[in-house]
């Protein structure tokens, strides 16, 4: 059985079991490709080989045997107490090209909020109250006293150099993309990025926008209406979207949720990936990839973005939002070259650049390694409020098929054929629990009844209260 596996939080590592090449090997092999395509830049430490091989599902010796060769042959180095980073000696990373003369000239999905519920299921938020604080304070601090001046002005439509690069060596890292600095933009989020994109594309002549059908991107649907452009639905199933009904849609760009569909929770297969990969070169598309949850995998191995395939026609997207606090307004795009200044351009006009303090405190916060470790203490935390509301469905509504269980901060379940999903909705209503159903975010508006479980910010026992007062709403809903 092939498996795309690694620590979504440290490395991203392909092994294949079956392919009768030593796990050692193929950990090298992964581990050297990375660094010769400069996704690993000189300097980049690399995680424990404890930390790596529990990730990996491998004896630690297999992780050290594969360290130890990278580092005879000149790949790597070892470092006092025991850190291994990448060699300083290795070839530069790719070209950037928006470091140098382009960079000279100036240039959240909705969310299932309620009031008034004893329980509520919304979808779409993080646990604020876990916001590393004192972390976070420790950079503000750093980047208050040590940032020159220069920083404080105003700055081009990118944001900051050093938020960019270190975005890029951590996306490269654990996301397996390929960017560099200068396609990197800094936006206020999601809802901003798309809509620098969209006022892009629309100037260049796209007139229409795919989304997936299912989704809960209201902010693409409404704003590519506002430019004047179509929008058009393609079917979801279990693994994501359908590539088959691409060429259909005879769209100019393709807004994509590939490492976990929302709100279905499919993952888009390599061969799938492929397949948007081709239609996008074959039309000159844009692919618009949401990659808004992949810090969060926990019964599944961590899967590679899209961007990294084919940066030249995939505008990768990516924000705080889910993984620290959507009050910190910080996004990201990592943006095809031939569309960048333009998205800069347009990000300078709307808002004159994000905050400084907050991307350089970011960057401080990156470079520290307390990224990594905040989203090390939130995983065990998500995976335990996930497995209770597993728990508590499979005990009292067995009849309910639960699905994108793997990733994430929400499931779905979907209703049996004698359901409405409405009519639940409703009941559960009248009984003090907030849900969402599936339907008000399909675009075609046909397909089978389901429910979303926000369950991030609820305590094991309010889940099981919710799975309650739920069972309760069915029952009644079934006996009326």
């Amino acid at each position: 059985m092939r498996t795309n596996s690694g620590l979504a939080e440290d490395l991203l590592i392909e092994l294949d079991r079956d392919a009768g090449v030593p796990l050692h090997r193929q950990i090298e092999a992964s581990i050297r490709a990375s660094i010769r395509a400069g996704r690993l830049r000189a300097g980049t430490s690399l995680p424990p080989t404890r930390t790596l091989a529990a990730g990996l599902g491998v004896s630690r010796g297999v992780v050290v045997e594969a360290y130890q060769q990278l580092v005879a042959e000149g790949y790597l180095a070892s470092r006092s107490g025991g850190y291994t980073q990448v060699a300083a000696s290795m070839p530069p990373a790719a070209a950037d090209p928006g470091s140098a003369a382009s960079t000279a000239q100036p240039a959240a999905h909705s969310v299932g909020f309620s009031v008034g519920f004893r329980v509520d299921f919304g979808y779409g938020r993080t646990d604020v109250s876990q916001f590393p604080r004192a972390a976070w304070l420790r950079s503000v601090r750093t980047v208050l006293t040590t940032t020159p001046n220069d920083r404080f002005a105003y700055l081009d439509g990118r944001g900051v150099p050093e938020l960019r690069q270190a975005l890029c060596d951590y996306l490269n890292r654990v996301r397996g993309t390929l960017a560099v600095p200068g396609n990197v933009v800094i936006c206020n989020g999601y809802g901003q990025g798309i809509s620098l994109l969209i006022q892009v594309l629309a100037r260049r002549g796209a007139r229409r926008i795919a989304l997936e059908d299912p989704s809960s991107d209201d902010d693409a649907r409404v704003l590519a209406g506002a430019a004047g452009l179509d929008v058009v639905g393609i079917p979801v199933g279990p693994d994501g979207v359908q590539v088959d009904a691409l060429d259909l849609a005879d769209a100019d760009a393709l807004v994509l949720t590939p490492s976990h569909q929302w709100p279905t929770g499919g993952v888009l297969s390599a061969a799938a990936r492929a397949e948007v990969i081709r239609w996008a070169r074959r039309r000159g598309a844009i692919v618009v990839e949401d990659d808004y949850d992949a810090e969060y995998r926990y019964d599944r191995s961590p899967v590679g973005a899209m961007q990294g395939l084919a940066p030249d026609h995939v505008v990768y997207c990516g924000t705080a939002s889910k993984t620290l606090a959507p009050g910190l307004r910080l996004g990201w795009m990592v943006v095809p070259p031939q569309l960048v200044d333009d998205v800069a351009a347009a990000k300078l006009l709307a808002d004159r650049g994000s905050s400084v303090i907050d991307q350089l405190t970011f960057a401080d916060f990156l470079g520290r390694g307390e990224f990594d470790r905040h989203l090390r203490r939130m995983r065990p935390v998500y995976r335990r409020r996930r497995d209770a509301l597993l728990d508590a469905l499979r005990t009292h509504l067995p009849d309910l098929r639960l699905a994108g269980i793997a990733a994430g901060q929400h499931v779905v379940a979907w209703l049996p054929p004698d359901l409405d999903e409405a009519a639940v909705v409703a009941a559960a209503a009248r009984h003090g629990l907030g849900i969402q159903g599936v339907g008000p975010f399909r675009i075609a508006g046909a397909g089978p009844g389901g429910l979303i479980f926000g369950y991030a910010i609820l305590s094991e026992s309010a889940i099981a209260e919710g799975v309650a007062l739920l069972a309760t709403a069915i029952r009644e809903v079934r006996g009326s």
